[in-house]
């Protein structure tokens, strides 16, 4: 028997809205605005402007580009909100490019670089072999893992990730220092904590506390000065080489786990297992992730969680999946606590 496939059918419904219609060819060209924040974020221009609105002549010459092609650039960013044009064709700050700034709080300048690395152009077009698949596309294109190739063969992106990853950390610490009362506990342990800035915000925050810090050995070894020593903080801080997927060598009244549980389910299994096997019952676990729904930052996490598929196979979690984890684990949840737009904290103790 011959299956003929059914021919197309001419749609019923209405056009859709020109609305629509501009939305979508905006997202189709996503990659422009990034590209623009990147080159604006490369080339020093959020820098270079300062409180007073300077013509694209003016910038240009203040970063040695080409003044009508800055211009063109200009121009697009201020369609999204970044830069403003004025009626005297002069260029003026906003909230946003403010961000862009190296000297300003909160700064987003390194993000910005980090997501918009040149590995970044070659895996998103691979999206729909990862979805296929369900896996990482990264060794196939490099030949290697993620963390290996950054390292190996492409260092001036480690190094950003580094400076990426530690405003991010530094900002998300005062949030969670001011979130979380720890003035029950006498010892808290920052599981896979990076250089340590959450457990530095949170010993500043509770004199009376004594922390140790848990990361692989080549993190630790460049941890926050305040904990290493000759800091304020090392008379109560330890820091301790290890694999938290292996063995969590440290046993305390609160664990903390922030923004680790992203890789694959055994992994994560083995993570929160390690934390139970090395706590005593009763003992607190706190574990803070972006979460991909019922958060106002969906259109940030969602995209983190399709780049994690991309370069390592990972995933952010929804706040089920997450607390299926937890409960699986053996681990009794009590709250879920908002950090910022971008965290929840998920507030849970060992059984007895």
């Amino acid at each position: 028997m011959t299956t003929v496939s059914a021919q197309p059918q001419p749609p019923t419904e209405q056009p859709p809205a020109p609305q629509a219609a501009m939305r979508l060819r905006e997202i189709i060209f996503g990659a422009a605005p990034a590209a623009a924040v990147r080159a604006a974020a490369r080339l020093g221009v959020p820098d270079a402007l300062g409180d007073t609105p300077a013509t694209a002549d003016e910038l240009a010459a203040a970063v040695r580009t080409e003044p009508r092609t800055l211009a063109r650039l200009l121009r697009a960013l201020t369609c999204y909100g970044i830069f403003t044009e004025t009626d005297d064709n002069t260029f003026a700050h906003t909230d946003m490019s403010r961000l862009l700034r190296d000297d300003t709080a909160n700064s987003l300048r390194h993000i910005s670089l980090w997501c918009t690395e040149p590995w970044t152009w070659q895996v998103w077009p691979l999206l729909d072999q990862a979805v296929r698949s369900g896996g990482s596309v990264f060794d196939t294109l490099y030949g290697k893992d993620f963390f290996t190739y950054l390292h190996q063969d492409a260092r001036d992106s480690a190094q950003i990730f580094d400076r990426a990853m530690t405003t991010s950390s530094r900002q998300s610490a005062r949030d969670v220092a001011a979130l979380l009362d720890l003035s029950d506990a006498a010892t808290v342990a920052d599981i896979g904590g990076g250089q340590g800035h959450v457990l530095a915000g949170l010993l500043e925050k509770h004199p009376h506390l004594k922390g140790t810090l848990v990361d692989l050995p080549a993190v630790v070894a460049d941890a926050d000065p305040r904990l290493r020593d000759g800091g304020p903080l090392a008379g109560r801080a330890t820091v301790v080489p290890g694999d938290c997927r292996t063995a969590i060598p440290v046993r305390a009244d609160v664990y903390l786990i922030k923004n680790i549980l992203e890789w694959d389910d055994e992994s994560t299994r083995r993570t929160l297992r390690n934390v139970i096997d090395a706590a005593a019952p009763g003992a607190r676990v706190v574990i803070i992730e972006n979460l991909v729904d019922d958060s106002p930052s969906m259109k940030f996490t969602t995209a983190m969680d399709l780049l994690l598929l991309l370069n390592v196979g990972g995933a952010k979690h929804t706040k089920d999946s997450l607390v299926h984890r937890m409960t699986e684990a053996g681990l009794v949840l009590h709250d879920i606590l908002e950090v910022n737009p971008y965290l929840h904290a998920f507030d849970c103790t060992v059984p007895h």
